[in-house]
């Protein structure tokens, strides 16, 4: 092994790490070895002293290793273009996700053994979240890179709420690479249009790991009246009209600016029976039920509910009352469509809440489909957090 420093793992608790899992948690190191620095790169060994793997090392992180090699080889940047090569492949061979206003996750982090970085793309530009302090300080390669790799004209940095804390970056917003057109851009999807606001808007700009839910859900719309719960601009309204001829449909968010892009994409599709509203979703369902408003089809895709362990016994109470309170503004063998994109809310626990829903609202809940992300979103067998979206499709008898 080369002469780097040595972080040694406990014994008995590096079976997970010779599984190829990437996240060495402190509480799984019996020492270190060496004098590394924020970033450095280590090597990573069982404590009888057998190699399991490189990575880089972060003591300001919980995550105190993330691992990407498990051959004793360098992390180097020949190695991280191998990694964005076989990225790009999966989306642009694979999966077809490519072409003039088309848009995609071109890298998912740890799913893509690039932990600790998230690229989409949005027809001619790129935006990148940097998760961990390692990549971050190698951001001027990997940037470079990704404008070669994809020929993208701009390239804009999105921070992610609570990770500079946790990890110890500072990331400074904005173009990194090339240049930005003003205003929001237009992406096609599923054949309906989205205008795309990749400097303000959540996230990265756009949801797309919902691109296959928002489809497979129009199917459930034809001749009905659709809620639109936490709407942003307006994905599954679009697409029920578009796609599932629905009569109508209504979109909540609290967001001024999304409601506003919402309205301004109704218009770009021609869909003239979207009506969207900047309000409280709880608010809005408690008035809806007081007037004895029904719909045929209620949609709830909320903001992540939990982001640490300490806030899941609220997540979950969070989710129990917005579904407690979807179901009761459906129409008898109405259909609910509810998500979950909190990774520490497992499908079984999800689907447990919607049982107590039920028990709650004395009505029978059928489930029908049991979604996740869309394939530009892959999970990895080696690390299954990257799972975290949940779309359930039900009937409400």
């Amino acid at each position: 092994m080369a002469s780097l420093p040595l972080v040694v793992i406990k014994p008995r608790r590096a079976r997970p790490f010779f599984a190829r899992h990437p996240w060495v948690f402190v509480t799984s190191i019996e020492r270190v070895e060496g004098d590394p620095k924020p970033g450095d790169e280590v090597i990573v060994v069982s404590y009888e002293g057998q190699f399991i793997a490189r990575g880089l090392f972060n003591h300001k992180s919980a995550i105190r290793v993330r691992l990407y090699r498990w051959e004793d080889a360098p992390i180097d940047d020949e190695f991280l273009t191998s990694r964005l090569v076989q990225a790009l492949s999966l989306r642009t061979d694979l999966l077809g996700l490519a072409g003039p206003k088309s848009a995609a996750r071109l890298v998912f982090s740890e799913a893509d053994g690039l932990s600790g970085l998230t690229v989409d793309r949005f027809d001619r530009w790129l935006a990148v979240q940097f998760t961990s302090l390692a990549l971050h300080e190698r951001r001027e390669f990997l940037l470079a890179k990704l404008a070669e790799l994809t020929g993208a004209e701009g390239i804009i940095l999105r921070g992610e709420k609570g990770i500079p804390s946790q990890e110890g970056l500072k990331v400074e917003e904005g173009v990194a690479l090339g240049t930005l057109p003003e205003g929001p851009i237009e992406i096609v999807d599923h054949g309906v249009t989205y205008a795309v606001d990749l400097a303000t808007g959540q996230k990265t700009g756009f949801f797309l790991d919902q691109r296959d839910n928002r489809r497979a859900v129009a199917a459930y719309a034809k001749n009905k009246r659709v809620l639109d719960l936490f709407c942003y601009t307006g994905g599954f309204s679009l697409n029920a009209l578009i796609h599932g001829e629905a009569a109508t449909t209504l979109g909540i968010d609290t967001s001024e600016r999304a409601i506003e892009l919402a309205r301004q994409n109704a218009v770009l599709n021609g869909a003239k029976a979207a009506r969207f509203e900047q309000a409280d979703v709880f608010e809005t369902l408690e008035r809806l039920q007081a007037h004895e408003q029904k719909f045929g089809l209620v949609i709830c895709d909320p903001p992540k509910f939990a982001r640490h362990p300490k806030a899941l016994e609220d997540a979950v109470k969070g989710y129990l009352r917005l579904n407690r309170a979807a179901v009761n503004v459906i129409e008898p063998g109405g259909v609910l469509v509810t998500c979950s994109c909190s990774g520490l809310v497992d499908r079984t626990m999800f689907l447990d809440i919607l049982g107590q829903v039920a028990e709650l609202s004395g009505r029978s809940i059928q489930i029908l489909e049991q979604r996740g992300q869309a394939a530009d979103h892959p999970v990895s067998a080696s690390c299954l957090e990257t799972e975290y979206l949940k779309c359930v499709i039900a009937r409400v008898i």
